[in-house]
C-alpha cells in the first residue's frame, strides 16, 4: 500500500496543488480546532434537533437555530436519517488500491443499497453540490471502500454539521477522470507547482508568505 495517496492530499491538489507542497513541507495535516468541534455536531443530531435556542447559539453553527433545527427535520425526514445518527462505524481508516482516507461515519448498506462513506466537513456547503475538493475526497473514499468490500460504491456523502446538511456525491465519469487526474498530480508532486493565481483561493490560504503570491485589489483588476 506504499504508492496508495492521502484522500485529504488529493483534496488539498484539488484547492491548490502548490498549497499541498508547502502542507507537505510543514508536515501540516492536523484540523484546526474549530473544524473538529464542528465535526463533533455530526454525532449529537437528536439531541440539537430538539435543543433550545441558547443552546445551539453556543455552538459553532453557521446558521441560526431554528434554520439549523429544519435543516435536521429535512434530514429526519429521508431515509437515510437512522443510519447518519447511528453509523455502524465511525472514523474509519480505508485502503484502496490507489488511495487511502477516513470516512468518518460508514453508513451501513444491503442487498438493494451498497454501503456509503461520509465525509464530515467542518465548513459550509455551496448552494448547489459540495466543493470540489470535497468531492474528489468523497471520490476517493468510495473507491477504497469499493476496493475493500469488492463491490461497487456508486457515491458517497459529504456531511455539513454546522449546516445540517448531507449532499451526495455520485461516481461520475466527470468526477473519476479528475480523481484519476489529481492522483497523478500528487504522485509527481516533487518540487512547488506553479503558481494558480487566483486571488480567491489565495487570499484565504494559510501559506500566502512561504508561496510569495502577490494577490491584487479589484481596483488594480479593474485598471485603476
Amino acid at each position: 500500500m506504499s504508492d496508495t495517496v492521502a484522500a485529504s492530499d488529493l483534496g488539498r491538489a484539488a484547492y491548490c496543488p502548490r498549497q499541498l507542497y508547502y502542507a507537505r513541507q510543514g508536515d501540516d495535516y492536523e484540523p484546526p480546532v474549530e473544524v473538529l468541534e464542528r465535526r463533533n455536531l455530526a454525532f449529537r443530531y437528536p439531541e440539537l434537533r430538539t435543543a433550545r435556542d441558547d443552546a445551539l447559539e453556543a455552538l459553532p453553527l453557521a446558521v441560526p437555530p431554528e434554520e439549523y433545527r429544519q435543516n435536521l427535520d429535512s434530514l429526519a425526514a429521508g431515509n437515510r436519517w437512522d443510519r447518519l445518527v447511528d453509523p455502524p462505524e465511525r472514523n474509519a481508516l480505508l485502503h484502496g488500491k490507489d488511495c487511502r482516507g477516513i470516512a468518518h461515519k460508514l453508513l451501513a448498506g444491503g442487498e438493494a443499497a451498497p454501503p456509503a462513506p461520509v465525509l464530515v466537513s467542518g465548513g459550509v456547503p455551496p448552494p448547489q453540490g459540495v466543493w470540489e475538493p470535497q468531492s474528489v475526497r468523497a471520490v476517493a473514499l468510495a473507491k477504497a471502500l469499493a476496493w475493500e468490500r469488492e463491490r461497487e460504491i456508486p457515491r458517497a456523502l459529504v456531511e455539513y454539521p454546522a449546516v445540517g446538511v448531507v449532499r451526495s456525491v455520485r461516481l461520475t465519469t466527470r468526477k473519476t477522470a479528475r480523481y484519476r487526474e489529481l492522483l497523478r498530480t500528487v504522485r509527481n508532486l516533487d518540487g512547488p507547482p506553479p503558481r494558480i493565481g487566483d486571488d480567491a483561493k489565495c487570499d484565504s490560504c494559510d501559506y500566502r508568505a512561504e508561496c510569495g503570491v502577490k494577490t491584487r485589489s479589484l481596483r488594480s483588476l479593474l485598471g485603476r
